[in-house]
């Protein structure tokens, strides 16, 4: 099966991860699905074999519109890729906690529903590859970063669960845990994570999808349940 054939969901696409992702398999000739909240970023990737889908992924009716695109228009989905996602952190004082429910609704209750939702079809179509972009926050915690490092902690249970249920089957979920890269994700913060911890060449976009080639190439009976990558001044 050529990469043409095969049918890719990213959300999370107009911007960082998530974009990167979407026009790298594009450039390899993947049918790529990229969902976001951010039409005239999407349409950055627009290309051939790209359809964007803009709408909010934490609404139950924007699922199931990417399900139906996805099964009406090509009977089938190969991959998703979990980016969708933000961040709030703040002191117990300070900390904005509107903004951290919002985060818990889109980082696991969205991307829960969403995965439940296309695993029940990789299940019936005898295939798939779930790819969540978890983070080094999914296996440590740090001062006021506790709510974010939560929802990722609860990403790695969660895949780690869904590997153990499929293992033996042709359905795989993999975990990639990115230290920091440089994204809009920290574009508001005061001081910037790689002053505040001494990361002095953070890692690039680039990197990740050169992760995500490398498990996407592994041969049918290799499991990648996580893989770490982190920048070379990281120390904490």
């Amino acid at each position: 099966m050529s990469n043409g054939q095969k049918v890719c969901l990213v959300t999370g696409a107009s911007s960082g991860i998530g974009y990167a992702i979407a026009k790298a398999l594009s450039e390899d000739g993947y049918t790529v699905v990229a969902t976001a909240r951010r039409e005239e970023r999407l349409q950055q990737l627009a290309a051939p074999n790209v359809v964007v889908l803009t709408g909010n992924l934490v609404e139950t009716a924007f699922q199931d519109s990417i399900e139906q695109l996805l099964y009406t228009k090509y009977g089938r989905c190969d991959y998703l890729f979990n980016c969708a996602g933000t961040i709030a952190t703040g002191a117990i004082e300070e900390i904005d906690i509107e903004k951290v429910t919002d985060m818990i609704q889109l980082n696991i209750t969205a991307t829960f529903r969403l995965t439940y939702k296309l695993l029940k079809r990789f299940r019936q179509q005898g295939f798939g590859h779930v790819i969540n972009m978890s983070s080094i926050l999914g296996t440590k915690v740090r001062p006021t970063a506790g709510a974010y490092a939560a929802t990722k902690y609860a990403m790695e249970a969660w895949s780690e669960a869904l590997r153990m249920e499929l293992a033996g089957s042709t359905v795989q979920v993999s975990c990639i845990e990115p230290g920091l890269v440089m994204t809009e994700l920290h574009k508001d913060w005061e001081v910037h994570p790689k002053e505040a911890m001494g990361i002095h060449e953070p890692l690039h976009t680039d990197d990740i999808v050169a992760m995500v080639k490398f498990i996407m190439q592994q041969p049918a009976h290799v499991r990648i349940p996580r893989l770490m990558i982190l920048p070379k001044d990281h120390n904490i």
